[in-house]
């Protein structure tokens, strides 16, 4: 039996907010999704089945990170990704480039070669070309895939970034070739060029020559404020093709994600909510709380009133508050899951607002307070 092919279809779109469905043959994704971030393949303090009730439909791996630990070859003996880690849900798995920039001091970028760098682990050398990531994400069985790109450090260099953006088309033409025929899987695309707009535009105009099934902005979680961010999503917002999913990586906060539905995004990813999770932070409706703080020591009220999944309620701020303070395992666990339902709850209802007509308002209600 042929597998089902990969396809994007817009349900609802109020001004530039979308509601989206992708479709493929490991299940349905309703748009705009937030993925929870399994780097070890695995996201951190939560079970796959946790993540599940949560309302996720899709989670992210890492293909930097898998490919030093503990290796593809292992993985793909165990039968692919979702058999290694037990996951019935698409998983999109990144290329390696960004992990190439942001973890490794020894470094060399080779245009034919790809990336040079030192492993993070052990010092051991590692070559990332474009066909290696490919092939390693292949190996994976990951059902989205991402180009092989360079991302640049937040600069005003314009011939920098220029260089850089020109060096991920010719890397992106390699993927695509690499990637071959695979319609059961999709091939992503990464719009880079820094804050320059002439640069993102030529990007995105040269990847949609080459052909992708989606579109996402890279470079964009790299320092840059949030004005910058949505400013470059400004300028590009009308460019980016109507029929393909568009993906912000890397990004980022509750109102980052509102603020950037509002301009045409459709996917998002990022480690924050179980980064923050684990540390004691936690977002509600009613704006971020760290639970550390000594005024929830006698606080018997639940985390979020408004949160309507997993029970979650039945844990007080004052229970929560001494789990952390004696660094119990339970602590990250309760406040990870929590956030991850957060954001789903936030997506549900982004997309509600957006097959409703009114999230123009929604967006003003919580653009500050999130």
């Amino acid at each position: 039996m042929a597998l089902k092919k990969f396809a994007f279809k817009v349900l609802h779109q109020d001004k530039f907010a979308r509601c989206g469905l992708i479709e493929t043959h490991r299940g349905n994704i309703n748009t705009p999704a937030f993925m929870p971030v399994g780097t070890q393949a695995t996201v951190k303090a939560c079970t796959i089945d946790d993540i599940k009730k949560t309302g996720s439909e899709i989670i992210l791996s890492n293909t930097y990170h898998l490919m030093i630990r503990p290796g593809v070859d292992r993985i793909k003996s165990a039968g692919g990704l979702h058999e290694f880690m037990n996951c019935s849900m698409p998983i999109l798995t990144d290329s390696g480039g960004f992990q190439v920039m942001s973890l490794s001091k020894l470094n060399k970028i080779d245009r034919e070669k790809g990336a040079i760098f030192n492993s993070h682990v052990d010092g051991k050398k590692f070559f990332l070309s474009p066909e290696e990531s490919i092939r390693i994400q292949l190996g994976l069985n990951s059902d989205i895939v991402m180009i092989m790109d360079e991302c640049p450090k937040k600069s005003n260099d314009y011939e920098l970034i220029k260089k850089s953006m020109n060096l991920s088309l010719y890397w992106a033409e390699r993927s695509k070739k690499a990637f071959g025929q695979n319609p059961h899987k999709a091939l992503f695309g990464i719009v880079q060029g820094g804050l320059f707009k002439d640069l993102r535009i030529k990007s995105l105009n040269e990847l949609i020559k080459i052909g992708f099934d989606g579109y996402a902005m890279g470079g964009l979680a790299v320092g840059e404020s949030q004005s910058e961010m949505f400013k470059v999503l400004d300028d590009i917002k009308e460019h980016l093709p109507n029929d393909r999913p568009h993906y912000l990586m890397g990004v980022g906060t509750p109102s980052d994600l509102i603020g950037a539905v509002k301009r045409g995004i459709d996917m998002f990813d990022c480690v924050l909510p179980t980064r923050s999770g684990r540390t004691g932070l936690a977002f509600t409706w009613d704006g971020r709380i760290n639970i550390k703080n000594n005024k929830y020591q006698n606080d018997n009220t639940p985390l979020d009133s408004n949160c309507n999944n997993l029970n979650l309620n039945k844990y007080s701020k004052n229970y929560l508050n001494h789990l952390f303070n004696t660094n119990e395992m339970l602590a990250s666990m309760l406040l990870t899951l929590h956030n991850i339902n957060f954001y789903q709850e936030l997506m549900q209802a982004i997309r509600k607002n957006i097959s409703e007509g009114t999230f123009d308002q929604f967006h003003d209600k919580y653009i500050e307070k999130l």
